[in-house]
């Protein structure tokens, strides 16, 4: 990253000095491999969403007898989505990132699509032909027919399981695709990011600090609040909670990896939260699989940030296309790093937003990653902690040790349980 901004400021001040170079670099070798490596990230969109999404659903078992746990587990995650994206939405529209930057050059010419009306938004998410749908890259289309497809495989019972299998044999090749488009991402990013700068010049670096610094805070108010509130709902101790759940946070920024962090998220929630086993074994794993509010975050605030650079007014249609496009892709999200780049080229390309405007925000994306793996992690503790403890699945001696009250108001309680320890 550091490089690119180098290279491209050089550039941009040296530019008229040496005019044939700056021109080949430019015009020419960056464009040529920063294009190459954008056409790379949307030749995952469809494949990787279709099959995730179907392995997703499967993920989470039978469905026939997944019973109260799981559609509690499955409602939480995705509310705490839903809440993570359109909190988002609103602060970078209230903050409107990158409004006061007036992009120059090829980007300038972008037009944007006509924004449809909301009924229109709402019919179009139902496909008549899904092949047609993927052909074309109408992401909710796709969502819709993968989630159909992979509960009608699971209900399909034996007849389904090789089916299924299927799926999952063609999501371990997808993920190694995905991973070798990752390993090229230094190449990428360092062609992008010279460009922008090449083309922009410093004054990109305002902007930029901005979106960072936006997308940070949301992280960080999404874990403060929403989080802390949906804990003290259930009677849980917010500031206790986040002092146990340290451990495995800073694991998952390390790694930015939910799936590498899933046998220290488990550690903890069993061993120092006190959360039933076969609770904790069923919602973690399905969490790294679905859960993913940082994503969600970061594409509802870099979706505000490129459409103001490029000048283009999102109509209410098209944020609510971004929440049910982020919520419902968020059950396939592939739990590898920076797998969001993928997904936010979904979002940007289901709003009518240029994929390349990945380019202006692929330079800091890594550290993002970092601290939004790290939020998500946050959010299947608390989603654990919440369904344990409306199943009498958390052990109070436990409680007592990390601050978890026994009096709850949790309307997730049955009342004719009593809680264990009494």
């Amino acid at each position: 990253m550091l490089a690119g901004i180098v290279v491209g400021v050089a550039l941009n001040m040296g530019g008229p000095l040496i005019p044939g170079l700056s021109q080949f670099l430019v015009d020419g070798l960056f464009y040529v491999v920063g294009s190459i490596f954008v056409a790379m990230l949307k030749l995952m969109v469809v494949p990787l969403v279709l099959v995730s999404l179907v392995c997703g659903v499967n993920a989470m078992g039978d469905l026939r007898t997944i019973g109260r746990v799981g559609v509690k587990t499955l409602g939480l995650y995705l509310f705490t989505t839903a809440i993570a994206i359109m909190l988002a939405l609103t602060l970078a529209g209230i903050i409107a990132p990158g409004s006061d930057f007036d992009l120059t050059g090829e980007f300038s010419e972008y037009t944007p699509n006509t924004a449809p009306p909301l009924a229109e938004v709402l019919i179009n998410i139902f496909p008549e032909n899904p092949i047609q749908a993927m052909a074309d890259g109408q992401m909710l289309q796709i969502i819709v027919f993968a989630l159909l497809f992979g509960f009608a495989a699971n209900l399909a019972g034996e007849r389904g399981k090789p089916v299924v299998k299927l799926f999952s044999d063609l999501n371990e090749v997808i993920l190694k695709m995905v991973l070798m488009v990752i390993q090229l991402a230094p190449i990428g990013v360092f062609a992008l990011i010279s460009r922008t700068f090449a083309t922009q010049g410093i004054e990109i670096f305002g902007p930029l600090v901005e979106y960072f610094i936006l997308v940070g805070a949301v992280l960080i108010l999404h874990l403060m609040l929403t989080y802390s509130v949906i804990l003290k709902f259930v009677g849980i101790n917010p500031i206790r909670f986040l002092a146990q759940m340290r451990a495995p946070m800073s694991f998952a920024f390390s790694t930015s990896s939910s799936a590498a962090t899933i046998p220290v998220t488990l550690e903890c929630l069993e061993r120092r939260l006190g959360v039933k086993k076969s609770i904790a074994s069923f919602t973690v794993p399905l969490g790294a699989t679905i859960n993913m509010d940082g994503t969600a975050i970061m594409q509802g605030v870099a979706t505000v940030f490129i459409a103001n650079v490029y000048g283009i007014d999102l109509a209410f249609s098209d944020y609510l296309t971004v929440v049910l496009t982020a919520t419902l892709a968020s059950i396939g999200t592939a739990a590898v790093p920076s797998a969001g780049l993928i997904m936010l080229a979904m979002v940007l390309g289901q709003v009518g937003l240029p994929v390349e405007g990945i380019a202006l925000i692929i330079g800091v994306d890594r550290l993002l990653d970092m601290l939004r793996t790290a939020i998500n992690v946050a959010g299947d503790g608390t989603v654990t902690c919440v369904v344990a403890r409306s199943e009498d699945g958390l052990d109070f001696s436990s409680y007592n040790e990390s601050g978890i009250t026994k009096k709850s108001g949790s309307m997730f309680i049955s009342a004719d349980k009593s809680p264990r320890g009494k």
